[in-house]
């Protein structure tokens, strides 16, 4: 989920001193008895949230019903385990779920939860008994696919059949990726004869047999702690979207998500079979500095340096993970299956892993002699615990200056994908491009906004600028290609628009909030809440609306219901006043730009390809009801596979980049050949993107357009 944070500054720290008194203040009361750790967390968000949140709500019916209803489409989103009856004991608590806040009592979630326990049993001998039959593919009959336009189901009787449309359906897809893997089977290579349609049939039931397992295997797994966090995480998404409760394990993948980097062996990790196997390591990282620990090795067990080691066979991925990651310095001895059938224990030291691919890149395009940079952005990291950490805001002026050394006429930052992260960094790199000024303005519930500004007349880049942006561009994404838009600095290009997210949060770690008496049930882990709205330089929000390209491009994202307006309960969009500033003085002829730009897409093969399948892909949307019919199923695919196969062949006929990664880059890494195919990767993967292409050609017209000025 896309997210923007400041550095800690005054504000942060009165925010954080005030939630710390209002959690406080909730426990000196003349209640002797002690509290359990699932009402102290709940309490103690809620007060805060009160006090700081941008919008507090009224903790009331009105704040019941949004909780209950969140909950519903939380703990069954699919509508296959709890059937009508259940829904009704349920909803007797409708509007009773403030009170139990405050009473610290959960009624609800104790009968919640019970049921759930019970209806996933029944569930799993239910699919089980329904996948040991055959299944008769030439019924006509459908499945609605779509879980909003589902219903609970009224008995056992209705959803029995409801699941066995459904595994029937899942049998279909099996059955079709097995009857295309015996179509290109060479019968003189074959060890085995080829299958038939009763085996077949037979061999799509175990795969999704087997599927089904290790996804129940998981929902069993689940515990206390995991559904405390669950409750707690709806409470605070009924605030807004990017107000969430963080247990311990998730505020880990948080930080590593926005500093790229975190403590443990550097190995990427995958559930399969009951097994967590080894699926790539991370260059430069422990475990490849040790070289024991390969790819395809099975890890069994995990111990504490000399400590007793546990299993981790069968165990759920993220909670394997916690096993083996740690701080740096630490040993873990891992217990591991090796290819051969050798068993090996393998000692690492635990050190700080670096995900590389999560920072800055650049490359150089050779634009028919004219030579145009590209960054790609993946993230605003920023690693606020230390001070000699990465931020992407001095990443990028330092690629900035690898461009400008190769005599670069144009530059396109590549914001595609990117989701935000820190604020800080975000009005800094917008400084990179602009002379000096307002960025972005900040709002508080109370008092008039606070105007962030670039206070560094320097301008590390002032030639022709592209920002390119999609639909999963979020928060501090569209703070700088606003800020960008406003003083007509440069061109953004996308689809439609951003994702539409214009609030800033805190996060504040429960352990310190709480009093030492709580020591005991510590840790509560984190909570992530709004306290204040972003505003564009001219005073309108993102929120909501997000920010919208000067020049549209078809995209493969377009048909989906994708942002922050398609979110539950988002705060609504508004404006203000404008701030102060001065528009670039050499502004880009956006008209004339976009024109050409429509000119070259309506005549590009590539473009109208990627128009004709959005088109399909938005009908094929809508159309959520699907055939159970083998013969149906396979017409629909077979049309699919074609559209797939246009889409491909348009794409291959494009004209390729000359895209290459900086020699400086390659210098640099010239000895270890893992970090030259990084540097190299960027360029492969972008060699025939039609919209980089548009960009440079976006680019070019802006150079041909100075060259006839002069």
């Amino acid at each position: 989920m896309p997210f923007l944070r400041l550095r800690i500054g005054l504000y942060a720290a009165v925010v954080a001193a005030i939630f710390v008194l209002a959690s406080y203040k909730l426990y000196r009361g003349n209640d002797a008895r002690t509290p359990q750790k699932d009402e102290v967390l709940i309490k103690a968000m809620l007060q805060g949230l009160s006090a700081v949140h941008y919008q507090p709500e009224q903790i009331d019916d009105n704040f019941s019903r949004r909780v209950y209803d969140l909950s519903l489409k939380r703990i069954d989103y699919s509508k296959k385990f709890l059937l009508q009856s259940d829904i009704a004991q349920l909803r007797k608590y409708q509007t009773d779920l403030d009170d139990q806040v405050r009473r610290g009592s959960h009624e609800f979630v104790d009968l919640s939860t019970q049921l759930l326990k019970q209806r996933t049993k029944d569930v799993q001998a239910l699919y089980r008994d329904l996948l040991s039959k055959p299944m008769d593919f030439t019924v006509d009959e459908s499945y609605q696919s779509d879980p909003d336009k589902a219903q609970f189901p009224a008995d056992a009787a209705a959803q029995r059949e409801e699941w066995r449309k459904y595994l029937k359906y899942q049998t279909l897809i099996r059955l079709a990726e097995i009857q295309e893997e015996q179509a290109k089977r060479d019968p003189k290579k074959a060890s085995t004869p080829a299958l038939s349609a009763t085996e077949m049939e037979a061999e799509a039931r175990k795969r999704v047999l087997k599927n089904f397992d290790e996804q129940f295997n998981d929902l069993m797994q689940t515990d206390d702690n995991d559904r405390l966090a669950l409750w707690a995480n709806t409470i605070a998404n009924t605030y807004d979207p990017h107000t969430e409760y963080y247990a311990p394990r998730d505020k880990e993948a948080f930080d590593i998500e926005l500093t790229g980097r975190f403590e443990g062996i550097g190995a990427t990790l995958q559930q399969k079979d009951g097994q967590i196997k080894v699926a790539d390591i991370v260059p430069g990282s422990a475990s490849y500095r040790q070289g024991q620990l390969k790819v395809g090795d099975v890890i069994q067990r995990v111990a504490q340096g000399a400590a007793e080691p546990i299993s981790i066979e069968g165990m759920r991925l993220d909670k394997a993970i916690s096993y083996i990651r740690g701080p740096k310095g630490t040993e873990v001895r891992l217990t591991v299956k090796k290819a051969d059938g050798s068993i090996q224990i393998i000692p690492i030291t635990r050190d700080v892993v670096i995900l590389e691919d999560r920072f800055a890149q650049s490359a150089t395009i050779d634009n028919a002699g004219k030579k145009v940079g590209y960054i790609h952005l993946p993230t605003f990291y920023a690693d606020f615990n230390d001070n000699g950490g990465r931020s992407s805001a001095e990443d990028v002026k330092r690629e900035l200056e690898k461009l400008s050394h190769e005599n670069v006429q144009g530059v396109i930052l590549d914001l595609r994908n990117n989701g935000g992260g820190s604020l800080t960094d975000a009005v800094e790199m917008s400084g990179l491009f602009i002379e000096n000024g307002p960025v972005v303005q900040v709002r508080s519930p109370q008092g008039a906004a606070q105007v962030l500004n670039d206070r560094d007349s320097r301008v590390q880049y002032g030639g022709p600028l592209v920002v390119l942006v999609n639909k999963n561009s979020a928060s501090a994404s569209e703070i700088l290609a606003a800020a960008i838009q406003d003083y007509k600095r440069g061109v953004i290009m996308g689809s439609t628009s951003t994702y539409g997210k214009g609030t800033v949060q805190r996060i504040i770690n429960l352990d310190d909030a709480l009093p030492a008496e709580f020591n005991a049930i510590k840790p509560f882990g984190s909570l992530k809440l709004t306290t204040q709205k972003f505003y564009r330089i001219n005073g309108g929000s993102t929120q909501f609306k997000g920010v919208t390209p000067d020049i549209l491009l078809p995209g493969a994202d377009s048909y989906l219901d994708q942002g922050e307006k398609d979110a539950d309960y988002p705060l609504k969009w508004d404006e203000i006043s404008p701030a102060r500033y001065r528009a670039w003085n050499q502004p880009p002829a956006i008209d004339k730009l976009r024109a050409a730009s429509a000119a070259r897409v309506a005549a590009s093969p590539s473009f109208k390809t990627v128009q004709d399948i959005v088109a399909r892909m938005r009908k094929r949307k809508d159309d959520t009801v699907v055939s159970l019919k083998l013969a149906s199923f396979l017409a629909e695919q077979e049309k699919a596979k074609a559209e797939s196969k246009r889409y491909e062949e348009s794409q291959k006929a494009a004209v390729a980049l000359n895209i290459a990664p900086l020699p400086v880059d390659l210098r640099a890494v010239q000895s270890d050949t893992v970090k030259q195919n990084r540097v190299r990767r960027l360029s492969k993967n972008l060699v025939k993107d039609i919209n980089l292409r548009e960009a440079v050609a976006v680019i070019n017209d802006q150079l041909s357009a100075a060259v006839t000025k002069r």
